[in-house]
């Protein structure tokens, strides 16, 4: 039966593909003839431009050869002791025959060779040695500059361009007001000014204390960047056992500028405690003391400073050189009037200072002398006298009298001059304090 039934099934098969074969043809004829249109619609009538290709010549501008610089390089040294031309240019890395021939041997450059020890000299050097550039400051603070100028070397000067800055330094007396300032970075000029203002209100050599302060407004002077030198303090504070002393600088149009309290009272006694700048009481005031080269008690009327050979004596006050010379036991000694009823007596001196002469008007601080061991001694010392209507009294002990305060004219430009550094020195007063804590 299987056999009989296959021929009429492949005919109905046949029939079916046939059939199939039509419809598809039918169903894709419509999308054919879309696709047929779209191939013939021309292009533009689509809106779309046709591609166009432009080809323009860019002019870059012209690029100039680059120029190879010789590097140089800048070096500063400072002047040492037995330094001669060649080992100061050894160190500035200057390796230039030419340049320093001309440093050794011209007048121009003397200037150069009497530089003193630790000042600074600049260097603009190729990376052959060769010396480009050198600078350094001469002694009215104008820079002298060598510069190279084709084959050999020119000096010339630039005027001083001087700047003043203000520096603050704060410190706490440990061992002594030197070695504090050393710590705080204070130059020993500023120290000298510090202990000159307070010194007719604390003894340096007995009063200071462990744990004594300070603060210190100063300015610093300086040219073409270079430092020059120390300049005046401004404001002052000195904390010595709890007792607070305040200073300011000030200077009126009708007046020599000095130092005052913030309420205008003069801060400089009319006469300093010392004629000689810290150091030892060697023996002091006394009615009975054992003479070291008479050997025998005696009183001693005055205070001995014992400080090396050379070293200078003040007037501790302005006053009229009234006699100097040599004296018995005294050496050679200066005596000085002051204000009528004051007189300074200065002994054992070495020798005067230059000019000296009877009748001359000597100011507060003024070098009188130098230290020295003549007369009665048995060591280099200053004996230094302080005599009221002729009775000598204890110089580190006697009440002394006060300079004139600010004058009534300047009374307000003082205290507002007053008021700032007031100001700066409790801000930092209340800064260190809160540093301590």
């Amino acid at each position: 039966m299987l056999t009989q039934n296959l021929p009429d099934q492949e005919r109905k098969v046949s029939e079916n593909k046939k059939k199939l074969r039509w419809f598809v043809t039918l169903s894709t004829m419509p999308l054919l003839g879309v696709i047929t249109a779209f191939g013939l619609v021309p292009q533009s009538n689509l809106g779309l431009d046709s591609t166009k290709i432009a080809i323009e010549e860019i002019i870059l501008p012209k690029v100039a050869p680059s120029v190879a610089k010789t590097a140089s390089f800048w070096r500063s040294e400072r002047v040492q002791r037995g330094d001669t031309v060649a080992e100061l240019l050894r160190r500035l890395n200057v390796e230039d025959a030419a340049a320093s021939d001309y440093l050794r041997n011209t007048a121009e450059t003397e200037s150069f060779r009497r530089l003193a020890v630790g000042r600074e000299v600049q260097a603009e050097i190729n990376s052959a040695g060769g010396l480009i550039s050198l600078r350094y400051l001469g002694d009215n603070g104008a820079q002298i500059v060598v510069d190279k100028q084709g084959g050999s070397y020119k000096t010339h000067t630039l005027p001083a361009q001087f700047e003043k800055r203000l520096f603050v330094r704060t410190g706490e007396i440990k061992t002594s007001l030197y070695a504090a300032t050393d710590a705080a970075g204070m130059p020993e000029a500023a120290t000298n000014q510090l202990s000159e203002i307070f010194g007719g209100d604390i003894d340096f050599h007995h009063d200071l204390r462990k744990g004594d302060k300070f603060t210190v407004v100063y300015e610093m002077t300086y040219s073409n960047g270079e430092l020059v030198n120390t300049g005046r303090i401004q404001a002052a504070e000195f904390i010595n056992q709890h007792q607070v002393y305040r200073a300011v600088y000030f200077q009126g149009d009708a007046q020599q500028g000095d130092y005052y309290t913030p309420e205008g009272q003069s801060v400089r006694k009319a006469f300093l405690r010392s004629p000689i700048e810290f150091s030892r009481v060697s023996s002091g005031f006394s009615n009975s003391r054992f003479h070291p080269v008479l050997q025998q008690w005696r009183a001693h009327r005055g205070v001995d400073f014992a400080a090396p050979i050379g070293t200078k004596a003040k007037a501790t006050a302005d006053g009229v050189v009234t006699s100097f010379g040599k004296q018995g036991g005294y050496g050679n000694f200066v005596m000085i009037n002051h204000q009528t009823h004051f007189t300074t007596v200065y002994g054992h001196l070495s020798r005067f200072a230059k000019g000296l002469h009877k009748g001359q008007r000597v100011a507060q601080g003024d070098v009188i002398g130098y230290v020295g061991m003549t007369g009665l001694t048995n060591g280099p010392h200053l004996h230094y006298e302080f005599r009221i209507d002729g009775q000598q009294r204890d110089p580190l002990r006697v009440a002394l009298p006060n300079a004139q305060p600010v004058g009534a004219a300047d009374k307000v430009a003082f205290q507002a001059l007053a008021d700032n550094f007031v100001a700066r020195l409790n801000q930092l007063r209340n800064t260190n304090l809160a540093k301590l804590d």
